[in-house]
């Protein structure tokens, strides 16, 4: 079981990031896919990501998961919450028995230089400008705020977000590995975690 990273975040709530080296009908004997996924690199990252669940919260109904008309995984009655994410050769999954939750991770892509301007305010490019060559490149920051916005994203559920005016970062505790945030549609202040490996960050977001 190739279990890359675990964390237990409370007593209800966990996540993890699992490496994908299995073939597809080592997932595909457990677990259904729900819509058509043609592009067989993509249909691995979605099983890998839901067998991830029932490794996290014991007797996971992951066959019962549906799908908004915007293709938001979700259990009726948000029995469990949960959110899952996938890049590459990784998909990473949280689950939570009490709160909402949001989870990303991404691989360093230098396409994020051509659309920083597009998802960061002025105020993040100020932070991305103070602590640039500091503890991070600058691809690096780009691809931690991305993420950071893309779990808050997830966190929130309902969609229709402006990533550059609805999710704003504040502040960065380098520290403490977490962003401190403002969700101006609603006015609620969140706090997103975060964690490096190399090329990869995973960001998540829990309440």
């Amino acid at each position: 079981m190739p279990i890359f990273y675990q964390k237990k975040l409370s007593a209800d709530t966990d996540l993890a990031i699992w490496e994908i080296t299995e073939p597809e009908f080592f997932f595909a004997e457990r677990i259904q896919i729900q819509r058509q996924i043609h592009h067989s690199h993509k249909r691995l990252q979605h099983l890998a990501g839901r067998w991830l669940l029932p490794v996290l919260s014991k007797d996971f109904p992951v066959n019962l998961i549906q799908l908004t008309a915007n293709n938001r995984p979700y259990l009726p009655g948000e029995a469990v919450f949960f959110s899952i994410s996938h890049c590459g050769n990784y998909a990473a999954a949280i689950t939570s028995i009490s709160y909402p939750a949001g989870i990303d991770i991404e691989l360093e892509n230098e396409k994020l230089f051509k659309l920083q301007y597009k998802f960061l305010n002025n105020e993040e490019l100020d932070i991305v400008a103070h602590q640039e060559n500091l503890l991070f490149t600058r691809i690096q920051l780009l691809t931690l705020f991305w993420s950071a916005k893309e779990s808050v994203f997830k966190w929130y559920a309902l969609g229709g977000v402006d990533f550059k005016k609805d999710i704003c970062l504040l502040s960065i505790d380098t520290a403490n590995g977490s962003i401190n945030g403002l969700f101006t549609k609603t006015g609620k202040a969140f706090t997103i975690y975060y964690r490096r490996f190399g090329q990869l960050v995973l960001t998540w977001v829990v309440g």
